[in-house]
């Protein structure tokens, strides 16, 4: 029996998502929408196949899966997400994942995304997969370093990394700002994305020394 654990703060779409792999004869999910409960639910048992949401509260696709695999190294885990994740993609690789998967995607799809990703196989969308190709055509960096000289970030960004200077959670500097905590957590990752890190504070440390705070940041520190 192939077990499937389903990580996603949507109740309605991970019921959804339970309900097609169990009509799978060889298959059997798990949900759960609460974060902290992975980890319980890992200490009480083992998992083929792991299904994470890309946006959540508390912590981020990314960042939970490098979490899982520190758990279980071993384990396979696949994005599940309704956003496009080409600007992540480096950055999902790097986390571990074994592939991705569209929640807009068709039933059949999905099933067949696990059974592939059970293989050491990957589905991938023909535009990523034309998108990679011209980042593979392109100039490597030196010695595989990361190329910060064109990065910038949006006003937006910089007010997020001018809450995160501050302490405040996601919730806090979506009020703050404006903003719902959704885009908030949206924006996060990609300037996770641009900066190349995994974490809210390497995210900080990382602009700092490549001077891509704003001035009010910086004036503060």
């Amino acid at each position: 029996m192939i077990k499937v654990l389903i990580v996603d703060d949507h109740p309605t779409l991970g019921e959804g998502t339970r309900t097609i792999i169990d009509q799978e004869a060889d298959m059997k999910a798990t949900f759960i929408t609460d974060i902290d409960k992975a980890f319980e639910t890992l200490k009480e048992d083992k998992y083929d196949i792991y299904l994470i949401d890309l946006y959540m509260p508390k912590v981020n696709g990314i960042e939970l899966s490098k979490m899982l695999l520190q758990v279980d190294p071993d384990a396979t885990i696949l994005i599940y997400t309704g956003y496009d994740i080409m600007s992540h993609y480096n950055l999902l690789i790097e986390a571990g994942v074994a592939g991705f998967i569209s929640k807009t995607a068709a039933p059949e799809q999905l099933i067949t995304a696990i059974r592939c990703a059970l293989r050491d196989e990957v589905v991938i969308q023909l535009q990523l997969l034309k998108q990679l190709r011209r980042v593979e055509a392109g100039p490597s960096t030196n010695e595989g370093q990361q190329n910060l000289g064109d990065i910038t970030l949006s006003s937006k960004e910089q007010q997020i990394l001018d809450g995160i200077s501050k302490g405040l959670t996601n919730k806090a500097i979506a009020i703050e700002i404006s903003m719902s905590q959704r885009t908030i957590e949206y924006n996060l990752t990609k300037i996770f994305s641009k900066l190349g890190v995994g974490s809210r504070t390497e995210a900080l440390l990382k602009a700092k020394e490549f001077g891509l705070l704003s001035l009010q940041i910086e004036m503060n520190d």
